[in-house]
């Protein structure tokens, strides 16, 4: 059973960059095959593809980000870190980390087999 944790910080002051972690257990994100992302959801919005990090450490990103984005991972920790620069209030949103089998850029849950819980992220100053 893959599990993925999200952590990070709650609250984000604007123009600050986001940085949130998913850690992985029961799985390496290292196996050939598998896609790690991250995702998000505003309230009351729909779900939103940020962008993924490969089995092989290649990266993919949402355009629509305009490069605020920075996907990296630590492989000795399994673990993999999104990164969002020059937030506003518009970033506030429940973020996931979530796993699949193919470059997921839809933005569909039935796209994922594991994800995490999701962490609520304010960006207020």
């Amino acid at each position: 059973q893959v599990q993925l944790q999200e952590s990070g910080p709650g609250l984000v002051k604007p123009s600050q960059t986001l940085s949130l972690t998913c850690t992985v257990l029961g799985g390496s994100i290292t196996t050939n095959g598998y896609y790690w992302s991250w995702l998000r959801q505003p309230p009351g919005k729909g779900l939103e593809w940020m962008g993924a990090i490969a089995y092989s450490g290649n990266t993919f990103n949402n355009p629509s980000l305009k490069s605020r984005t920075s996907i990296s991972r630590d492989t000795s920790k399994n673990q993999f870190t999104l990164q969002l620069s020059s937030v506003t209030p518009e970033d506030t949103a429940v973020y996931y980390c979530a796993r699949s089998d193919t470059i997921p850029i839809v933005p569909r849950w039935d796209m994922y087999d594991y994800r995490g819980q999701g962490t609520q992220v304010t960006v207020s100053s």
